[in-house]
């Protein structure tokens, strides 16, 4: 008995000599071959940036020590395989993988943040499998038949969408009940914000003061702030800005009309392909309380001038000529174009990037 308390003893104080001003992500690979260099990233502005690097033993061991106040991201480098760790001081962090797996999976422990990691870890791959499934399944029949091969990307392409899909729902479910573990902004930040800015706003409304420590998390949560700002619902942000004449166009000046916000550039191949759309349904409903402002992303003046009078765009334009650091694409929010935004004659906004027989089934169906 009297060992045993012994024993108990000499644990709890291995325990409390624990250091708690670092943490260790160490661990083992298998099969690395002629890559031997190992590199510790971590975040700084949001942007991956080395912070120390080994080599591996003869054995495949390696290990890292640093220090980290609160929990941040990690990511261990050897060749070209890339592995992610979240960790903090205190940590003692386990990582291993067999570099021959073609899936790049590895196992991860020490603490609950690697026990959340490894949980969406194998949530993705269990996703990522499918998605394989049909990549390789199309990838064979086109092989065998490649004369068909529009017709299988028509054939299959409903199904690949689909996995897609329900890849982002479980990715924004996972993030969504796990708010008070750094993994979940890990996933939510995989989530294609186009199309699932709802989805990032309620995560956002869900983050706690705790994990908003993180830099990365505060950013975007105030980022999210802004982009709920420009959501359905929600009136639309005033602004002003200078028409291609050279005047003042304010947003006020279009109240007691449907209008369409329209962001584009005449370098971009999917506006130019959207345009003959706009025009169709500018000329269907004009005359309908309908109307649109063009306003281009375009850095070259005479471009976007000749854009307009090409593709007959007629109604009122303006620009900030800054590409995407204009005042009012930033204000709105705009990530990538075409972006739209349609208002109601009060200013709200009732509908976002509507895009051909869409555009003119909702307007059929919302004007007068």
């Amino acid at each position: 008995m009297k060992r045993f308390s012994y024993i108990l003893l000499c644990m709890v104080a291995l325990a409390a000599c624990k250091d708690k001003t670092k943490f260790t992500i160490a661990g083992k690979f298998e099969n690395f071959g002629n890559d031997k260099k190992v590199f510790l990233y971590g975040m700084s502005s949001n942007t991956m940036e080395i912070l120390d690097s080994t080599v591996l033993s003869e054995k495949g061991e390696y290990k890292f020590t640093n220090s980290a106040p609160v929990a941040d991201f990690y990511r261990i480098n050897i060749g070209a395989n890339e592995f992610m760790a979240v960790a903090h001081n205190g940590d003692e962090i386990e990582l291993n993988a067999d570099l021959a797996n073609k899936k790049h999976s590895y196992s991860i422990s020490g603490g609950d943040e690697s026990k959340k990691l490894s949980e969406f870890n194998e949530l993705k791959q269990q996703y990522g499998d499918k998605i394989e499934v049909i990549k390789n399944d199309f990838e064979q029949q086109v092989a065998a038949h490649p004369e068909n091969r529009e017709a299988l990307v028509q054939q299959l392409s409903p199904a690949y969408m689909k996995a897609i899909a329900d890849l982002n729902i479980a990715i924004i479910k996972f993030a969504n009940e796990n708010t008070s573990s750094l993994v979940s902004f890990y996933a939510i930040s995989l989530v294609n914000p186009t199309g699932n800015e709802e989805a990032l706003v309620t995560y956002a409304a869900k983050v706690g003061d705790e994990l908003k420590k993180n830099a990365a998390v505060k950013n975007f949560v105030e980022k999210v702030g802004k982009l709920k700002a420009v959501q359905v619902g929600q009136p639309a942000p005033a602004f002003s800005i200078t028409s291609i004449d050279g005047k003042t166009i304010n947003l006020s000046d279009f109240k007691g009309k449907y209008t369409l916000i329209d962001f584009w550039a005449s370098w971009c191949a999917p506006c130019r392909n959207e345009n003959p759309n706009v025009v169709k349904a500018y000329q269907k409903y004009k005359d309908r309380g309908f109307t649109i402002l063009g306003i281009s992303l375009d850095k070259d003046k005479e471009a976007w001038q000749q854009a307009i009078a090409q593709d007959g765009l007629t109604w009122a334009h303006a620009g900030e000529l800054a590409d995407f650091n204009g005042p009012t694409v930033r204000l709105y929010q705009v990530e990538a174009i075409p972006a739209s935004f349609l208002l109601d004659p009060n200013g709200k906004i009732i509908a976002k990037d509507l895009r051909g027989e869409e555009l003119d089934a909702f307007l059929n169906k919302t004007l007068p």
